[in-house]
C-alpha cells in the first residue's frame, strides 16, 4: 500500500505537514495522467484538481497572506483551483473541472513541491506562532480532499463497463454475521460540540447544552443482507415509505438498488473492482433518502446527530480506516456500540444548521462552512477513507440527500 509511510500521525507541525501532503501524492500514484483527469459529474472533481486545489489554500491563505514578498508559482491557478472562495475572487466552473487538461498532472505536482519547500521555509523561520492554525485547518481541509479524492475516482471509475480496480491488493475477508441489538440510553441533558481547545471546525462550535430524550442506537450499521431483504420487499417500489423528494427522486433516476450494485450478478464496485456483495459488511453509497425510507421500513428510524454524539462521547476513534488499506466497508466486531467511527459515514435526522453562537470568521476563511448550512443532512463517525486522526467525536459533515457516491450508510435508532 502506499499509504504505510504515513500511517503514523507525527507530532511537530512540520512533520505532520510533510506526512499528510505526502499521503496525497501517494493516494494518486496508482493513477495514470488519463485516470487522473477524469470528472465523472458535477459533484466530483478530477484527482489532478485535488492535488492542486489543496495546494492552492496553502499558497493563498498561509503564504499569500502572510508571507512578505512571496510570489505566486504562476498566475492563474488562483482562478483555476479557487473552488468556492468569493472572497478570494471568481472560479472556475464545479462541473468542467475535467476539462482542465493544462497544467499537467506533471506541472501540479511541480506545484505543489514549490509551495510545500515555501510553507516548509516559512515554518522553520518561525512562523509558526503565527499561522499554525491556519495550517493545521489546511491539514484538515487536505484530509477531507484525501477521502474525496478516492470516492471521486471510485465514481469515474464505476462508469468503465470493464469496472477497473483503482488499486488490486489482498482479496477482501468475508465479515461475520453478528446479530442486531439495541443499546438504550436515558434521557439528559449534555454539552455537545467540540471544546474550546484544540482543533475543530467552526461548525462543531460553540460547545453548547442540548436535551437528548431516551432512545436506543442499534449495536451496529445496517448489513448489505438487510438491505438486500429491503430491496426483495419491494421498498424502491413502494411510495409510502418514501419522503415526498427521496420518491420522485426515486422515480427519475429509476434507482433499485445501490448506485455500485448489479443485482443480477450479485457484485458491488469497490476501488479493488468488482467484488461479491459481503452480506455481513455495512450497506454503503446510500442517499439520505434511501437511509430513510430503509430505517421506516425497518420500524425503526435515523438517529439525530446528538444522540450520535452521546453515544461517541469520551471514545477515541478506532475502526476501519483509511489507515488500514482496506478501502471498503467491513462488518461489525463484538463491541456493545460497533462501528461508530469507520466503515460509513453514518446518515442523522439533523438538518445542517448552526449552533446556537455560532459566528462566521471574518475574511474568505469564514467561508469553509457556513455559507452552506442550508438544505443538508449531517452525517457523522468517518469512513473506511477517513483519516483515523481527521476524526472525532464532535465532527460534523454534511451532503445534500440525494448524494450517493460518498461511504455513507445506516445506523437504526429508535424512541424509549
Amino acid at each position: 500500500m502506499p499509504l504505510d509511510a504515513c500511517s503514523i500521525a507525527p507530532e511537530s507541525l512540520l512533520d505532520r505537514f510533510s506526512a499528510v501532503r505526502t499521503r496525497s501524492v501517494a493516494l494518486a500514484a496508482p493513477l495514470s495522467e488519463a485516470d487522473c483527469q477524469l470528472q465523472s459529474m458535477a459533484d466530483a472533481s478530477p484527482t489532478k484538481w485535488h492535488l492542486a486545489h489543496t495546494t492552492w489554500f496553502f499558497e493563498t491563505f498561509v503564504l499569500k497572506a502572510h508571507l512578505p514578498g512571496y510570489q505566486v508559482f504562476k498566475p492563474g491557478y488562483e482562478f483555476l483551483f479557487n473552488s468556492y472562495y468569493n472572497a478570494v475572487g471568481e472560479q472556475y466552473a464545479r462541473a468542467e473541472r475535467g476539462l482542465i487538461s493544462r497544467p499537467s498532472l506533471e506541472e501540479v505536482l511541480a506545484y505543489r513541491e514549490f509551495v510545500d519547500a515555501a510553507v516548509l521555509e516559512f515554518l522553520t523561520a518561525g512562523a509558526e506562532d503565527v499561522v499554525a492554525e491556519l495550517v493545521e485547518l489546511g491539514l484538515n481541509h487536505e484530509q477531507q480532499h484525501q477521502e474525496l479524492l478516492l470516492t471521486d475516482i471510485k465514481h469515474a471509475f464505476s462508469r468503465n463497463p470493464l469496472w477497473p480496480a483503482y488499486e488490486s491488493g489482498a482479496p477482501l475477508r468475508p465479515s461475520e454475521e453478528r446479530a442486531l441489538s439495541w443499546v438504550s440510553f436515558d434521557e439528559t441533558i449534555q454539552s455537545v460540540g467540540a471544546e474550546a481547545y484544540g482543533f475543530a471546525y467552526d461548525n462543531e462550535r460553540p460547545r453548547h447544552r442540548a436535551l437528548i430524550p431516551a432512545s436506543a442506537l442499534a449495536s451496529r450499521l445496517v448489513t448489505n443482507a438487510e438491505y438486500l431483504q429491503f430491496i426483495e420487499d419491494g421498498g424502491y417500489r413502494d411510495a409510502s415509505l418514501w419522503l415526498s423528494d427521496g420518491w420522485a427522486t426515486v422515480q427519475a433516476q429509476q434507482w433499485s438498488a445501490p448506485i455500485y450494485w448489479r443485482l443480477d450478478s450479485g457484485e458491488e464496485f469497490s476501488l479493488r473492482g468488482g467484488v461479491a456483495i459481503d452480506p455481513h459488511a455495512a450497506v454503503t453509497h446510500l442517499s439520505y433518502y434511501e437511509a430513510d425510507a430503509f430505517a421506516r421500513w425497518a420500524g425503526a428510524r435515523l438517529p439525530t446527530e446528538f444522540e450520535w454524539e452521546r453515544a461517541a462521547s469520551g471514545m477515541t476513534p478506532s475502526g476501519n480506516f483509511l489507515d488500514g488499506g482496506r478501502l471498503h466497508p467491513c462488518g461489525a466486531d463484538d463491541a456493545r456500540l460497533s462501528q461508530l467511527f469507520g466503515d460509513c459515514w453514518e446518515w442523522t435526522q439533523s438538518a445542517y444548521s448552526p449552533y446556537p453562537g455560532f459566528e462566521i470568521a471574518d475574511g474568505a476563511v469564514g467561508e469553509y462552512n457556513g455559507k452552506f448550512m442550508c438544505n443538508q443532512h449531517v452525517l457523522r463517525g468517518g469512513s473506511c477513507v477517513s483519516s483515523a486522526e481527521h476524526l472525532r467525536a464532535s465532527y460534523r459533515n454534511f451532503f445534500y440527500p440525494q448524494a450517493r457516491w460518498q461511504f455513507s450508510g445506516v445506523r437504526l435508532a429508535k424512541d424509549l
